[in-house]
């Protein structure tokens, strides 16, 4: 492989590579492209795949294999001659075949550069950072959760009453027609939850085990079924059983079953400290997401329309793997949102220049810190990986793009620099009238110590969240180049269509 020439700046961010691949490379890639196909090439006196690649040549051409060797050698000569030249590309090069033959082949890879990113400012930014205060009714919310899970039911020989459940079975006509998916037997519906149409729960409301009623109902103006919107129909249900909760008394005993802790107020205490830290570590990101924002600003840049590009290919390819999870592939999910791959792109188009901007601000503030990552701090990230997932380290390291992963974590070590430079304006809130108190941070109170400031802790009888020398667990090792800096434009799109229940009512809302 030969470069021949560079022709820098053909266009703003580009640089145009001539590169020639000689006989011996291209007689190489000719016999393995040869071995690849010759099992689906049919040469009467041969078995299929046994046919000499001289026969082949001979019946077909002598250039039967020329384009597939050359889609087998150019990638690796075009990548082989970037990291030559020592060029930063940013986009898949684009290729042009300027000759072919015998002796070899030429092509021309126009590959387009990253942009030169000079950065105004990154110390001493400032930005509002919640102090978050916890009171008495957050603890007992996060209480609910654990006694809701601890709440069971129990049939009741009564009525049935709102807050119950009820097993029923029950079927929906529509001008005495039964609908689709309008009947199931066996159901279990929480009365209350507003789970089916308006009018259905609270019409079964009074029934006890044994009774039928007829209930007649509407469907709302704006049901999603077109052929039952706004109609008028009728349901037949019969109880078959009446549930009620019945909720675990709320004491120390209470706490032992749900908890590691032998009295009330120990899990309480708990908590209300994990409520503090995940309020913390929630209000510690938004600190940085918006010195992130201010970090842009201190950049000023065209990017490369290539580079743009490549960035929307990744997002519309994480799009299409979070719908494919939840069962929608893109194509389904676009003919049901009206939009073609054009809308979804452009609207994909500035969540992407973001990325780019946030991107390219942190590899600065990386090359003015300094800032290296070895490959022992991989392995340990990839350790802590396996640690936190519970699985062999072997099975971490499959297919991971250990570069990739270098290259986020010396942009999170140049997110803490930007952080720790910073000056937050502390906001509290008052906790008995709510309002919002700025506070701001003085020469005698380092605003990194203030800022991090929290609440002492109550003594526990363990520390479930920490390590066993007390420092915090780190987030896993990502196996592919996250997006770490933005999530916009990332987000999946809500799952549009319903999972289907066993024999589950079309009146369901």
């Amino acid at each position: 492989m030969n470069v021949k020439s560079v022709v820098e700046n053909k266009e703003k961010f580009q640089v145009e590579l001539t590169i020639e691949v000689g006989q011996e490379e291209f007689e190489a890639g000719l016999d393995q492209a040869y071995r690849k196909s010759r099992g689906n090439i049919s040469v009467p006196g041969f078995r299929k795949g046994k046919a000499p690649r001289k026969v082949i040549e001979g019946m077909y051409g002598a250039g039967v294999f020329y384009e597939d060797a050359v889609e087998e050698i150019y990638p690796q000569a075009c990548q082989d001659a970037i990291v030559e030249k020592g060029l930063d590309f940013v986009a898949p090069p684009q290729v042009e075949i300027l000759s072919l033959g015998k002796e070899g082949f030429t092509f021309k890879a126009t590959v387009t550069v990253r942009p030169v990113v000079t950065l105004k400012q990154y110390k001493g930014l400032e930005a509002d950072k919640v102090l978050p205060t916890v009171t008495e009714t957050s603890v007992e919310n996060e209480l609910k959760q654990f006694v809701d899970r601890a709440t069971q039911l129990e049939p009741v020989d009564r009525a049935a009453e709102l807050g119950d459940s009820m097993v029923m079975d029950y079927e929906g006509r529509k001008d005495g027609v039964p609908f689709d998916g309008g009947a199931a037997k066996g159901y279990e519906l929480a009365l209350g939850s507003h789970t089916f149409i308006p009018g259905f729960e609270e019409g079964v409301v009074g029934m006890k085990a044994g009774d039928e009623k007829t209930i007649d109902l509407t469907f709302p103006e704006n049901y999603h079924a077109e052929d039952l919107a706004g109609k008028p129909v009728q349901f037949t249900v019969k109880c078959i059983e009446v549930k009620e909760k019945k909720v675990p008394t709320i004491d120390d005993e209470f706490a032992k079953d749900v908890s590691e802790f032998d009295t009330l107020a120990e899990f309480k205490d708990d908590l209300k400290q994990k409520i503090i830290d995940r309020n913390m570590a929630q209000s510690e990101a938004k600190f940085r997401q918006a010195l992130l924002g201010q970090l842009c600003d201190q950049i000023d840049i065209e990017l490369p329309e290539a580079m743009v590009n490549a960035q929307i290919d990744s997002l519309m390819n994480n799009y299409a793997a979070r719908l494919e999870q939840q069962g929608i592939s893109l194509e389904m999910y676009l003919q049901y949102m009206q939009m073609d791959m054009d809308k979804l792109r452009s609207d994909l188009k500035e969540p992407a220049e973001m990325q780019i901007k946030q991107q390219l601000a942190l590899d600065a503030v990386v090359a003015a810190e300094g800032i290296t990552v070895s490959d022992e701090d991989v392995d340990e990230e990839i350790k802590k990986a396996a640690a936190n997932l519970n699985v062999p380290y072997e099975r971490v390291i499959e297919g991971l793009d250990k570069n990739g992963l270098k290259v986020d974590l010396a942009r999170d070590r140049a997110m803490a620099a930007v952080a720790a430079e910073a000056k937050p304006h502390l906001i509290t809130a008052d906790e008995e009238s709510g309002e919002i108190k700025v506070t701001e941070v003085t020469k005698d109170e380092p605003a990194e110590e203030k800022a991090e400031e929290k609440p002492k802790k109550t003594t526990r009888k363990k520390k479930t969240e920490e390590t066993a020398d007390g420092e915090e667990k780190k987030p896993a090792a990502k196996k592919t180049r996250a997006k770490k800096t933005t999530e916009e434009g990332e987000e999946a799109p809500k799952k549009t269509t319903r999972k289907k229940k066993a024999e589950e009512p079309k009146g369901e809302e």
